[in-house]
C-alpha cells in the first residue's frame, strides 16, 4: 500500500473511511476526470464507486486524515484536523484526492464524521461555478449518496464528496507545526509546500510573499463576483491560493457590503467587505508560524514578516480595482478610481440592486439606475465602454442561492434535472444559453435564501 499523503508523516494519522450502506453516484464530474487522466468509463466501474464512497481503498492507496490547528471565528483551537475527511490518493499529476463526509477519524471528537448530501452537492456546484469563472479553487470529482441518514438540522440523506486539490495544506497546518512540532516541523512543512505550490520561491520570505500575493488576488476575485465565503477560519485558507471548504457560502443577490449567510456569523466577521481584513489577519498568523525560518533573530524576523504583510493591502486593492474597472468596461486607470468604484457600490446598496444582474444589464446597454448611470457616464468622460471586456468579466450565470437550494432539494428526492442544468450553465457562465433565463433571474421575495449551511 502507498500512503496517500506526500506530507511528512508528523502531519497525518492513518485512518480508513467508514463504509456506507448503499452508495450511489449523484454527481460525477466527467470533464474533470478526463483532465486527471481517468479513463472515459471510470465512473462506470464498481471500484470507482467503492473508492469514492470510502467503501474500499482507492487504487491501492492507504488513506490518512490530516492534522492542523486553526483560529475559528478568531478563537484558537490547537488541535483540529480532518474530523470527517480522508485523503485517499495522490494522483499522477500531483493533485490530492480527498473524501469529505467519509466517517469518523481520530480528530472527530465524538462526531460521526458524516455529511449531509445537500452541502456536499453545494460544494460541487459552487466549486464548478468558480472553475467556470476562472477563480482558483478546489474541485469536486463526485458526490455519492450513502443510503443512510444523518442528523443535522433535520434527518437528511448522507453524502460523500470527493475533492481534488493541488494541496490540502492550510494556514492552520503551519499553525499546527509551530504549536506542536517547533521550528523543525515548520521547516519540513515549508519545504514540502514550497516545492509543491510555490517552486519559484527560494526562501521562507519569498514563500510568504507568494502566499500573500495569491490570497490578495483570490479575495479580490471573490469580491468582484459578489461571493462571500462565510467561514474564513485559518484552517479554511490554503497556502496554495485555492479556494477551499464551501460551507455557509453564497453569491450575493441584492448588494450590501455587510451581507453574511452563515447562521453563526452573528457579528458579521466574515461579511463581504470584511474578507480582505480577515485574509490579512489569517496571513499574519501564517507569518507568525514562519518567524523561526525568517531569521534567527526574533526582532529581525518580525520586521521581515511585516514587510511582506504590508504588501497585502496594496496588492488586494490593485487587483480589486482592476477587476471592477473591467466590469465597467474601463481600460485606463485614473487616480480617483477608488472613489468611483465606492460611489457605484454605494449606489447599488442604496437602490437595493442585484449585484450580478446590474452588471449584466449595463453590459447590454441598459440603464438600470439613473444615479449609477450618471456616475459611470462622468467616469467615461465621453468615451464608449469596452463592451467586449465587460462581457468577459460580467457573468450571466452564477450559482444563485435560490436555484442552488431548489436543485439540492430536488436532488434529495432523486430529481437531478435542475442540478445538471445549473452545473452545465456554470461551466460557461459568460455565454448566454437557450431556455435558461430562469437561472439568470434574481429570486422573488419568497424565494430568497438568507442562510446556507455546511
Amino acid at each position: 500500500m502507498i500512503i496517500a499523503s506526500p506530507l511528512p508523516e508528523t502531519f497525518w494519522i492513518k485512518a480508513n473511511p467508514v463504509p456506507v450502506k448503499a452508495p450511489q453516484f449523484v454527481a460525477v464530474n466527467s470533464a474533470l476526470a478526463e483532465r486527471l487522466d481517468f479513463k472515459g468509463d471510470f465512473f462506470s466501474k464498481p471500484e470507482a464507486l467503492a473508492g469514492l464512497s470510502g467503501n474500499a481503498p482507492f487504487e491501492n492507496f492507504e488513506s490518512v486524515s490530516l492534522a492542523y490547528s486553526g483560529h475559528q471565528f478568531g478563537h484558537w483551537n490547537p488541535l483540529m484536523g480532518d474530523g470527517r475527511a480522508h485523503l485517499i490518493a495522490t494522483l499522477s499529476n500531483g493533485s490530492e484526492l480527498h473524501l469529505k463526509g467519509s466517517g469518523a477519524t481520530p480528530f472527530s471528537k465524538n462526531g460521526d464524521g458524516r455529511a449531509a448530501l445537500g452541502p456536499m452537492l453545494r460544494e460541487y456546484i459552487i466549486s464548478e461555478a468558480f472553475a467556470g469563472l476562472g477563480i482558483a479553487t478546489t474541485r469536486t470529482l463526485s458526490v455519492v449518496s450513502t443510503g443512510e441518514l444523518v442528523c443535522r438540522r433535520r434527518k437528511e440523506p448522507g453524502g460523500v464528496a470527493a475533492r481534488i486539490a493541488k494541496s490540502h495544506v492550510r494556514v492552520g497546518t503551519f499553525q499546527y507545526a509551530a504549536a506542536h512540532l517547533g521550528p523543525t516541523g515548520v521547516q519540513s512543512l515549508y519545504e514540502h509546500e514550497r516545492a509543491r505550490c510555490h517552486p519559484a520561491a527560494t526562501s521562507p520570505q519569498q514563500f510568504l510573499s507568494a502566499v500573500i500575493t495569491a490570497q490578495a488576488k483570490l479575495i479580490a476575485q471573490w469580491m468582484c463576483v459578489g461571493f462571500i465565503h462565510g467561514v474564513m477560519n485559518t484552517d479554511n485558507m490554503t497556502t496554495s491560493g485555492e479556494t477551499i471548504d464551501f460551507g455557509p457560502c453564497a453569491f450575493m443577490d441584492q448588494f450590501h457590503p455587510q451581507k453574511v449567510f452563515s447562521s453563526i456569523d452573528e457579528r458579521g466577521r466574515y461579511a463581504w467587505d470584511k474578507q480582505p481584513t480577515i485574509a490579512h489577519w489569517n496571513l499574519t498568523r501564517l507569518a507568525e508560524s514562519l518567524l523561526p525560518l525568517l531569521s534567527g533573530n526574533q526582532d529581525e524576523a518580525i520586521k521581515i514578516a511585516q514587510i511582506e504583510l504590508d504588501k497585502f493591502a496594496p496588492q488586494f486593492e490593485n487587483a480589486f480595482e482592476v477587476g471592477m474597472l473591467k466590469k465597467f468596461g474601463l481600460t485606463e486607470r485614473r487616480h480617483d478610481d477608488g472613489k468611483f468604484i465606492a460611489d457605484m457600490l454605494r449606489t447599488l446598496m442604496e437602490e437595493e440592486l442585484d449585484f450580478t444582474l446590474f452588471f449584466r444589464n449595463i453590459t447590454n446597454g441598459e440603464v438600470v439606475s439613473a444615479a449609477a448611470h450618471e456616475i459611470w457616464k462622468t467616469r467615461l468622460n465621453g468615451r464608449e465602454p469596452d463592451f467586449i471586456l465587460m462581457k468577459a468579466n460580467n457573468p450571466i450565470y452564477i450559482a444563485r442561492n435560490h436555484q442552488v437550494e431548489a436543485a439540492l432539494n430536488e436532488a434529495e428526492k432523486g430529481n437531478l434535472t435542475r442540478l445538471n442544468h445549473l452545473c452545465a450553465l456554470l461551466k460557461t457562465p459568460f455565454t448566454e444559453q437557450p431556455n435558461s433565463s430562469l437561472f439568470e433571474a434574481p429570486p422573488m421575495p419568497e424565494e430568497e435564501v438568507t442562510q446556507t449551511f455546511c
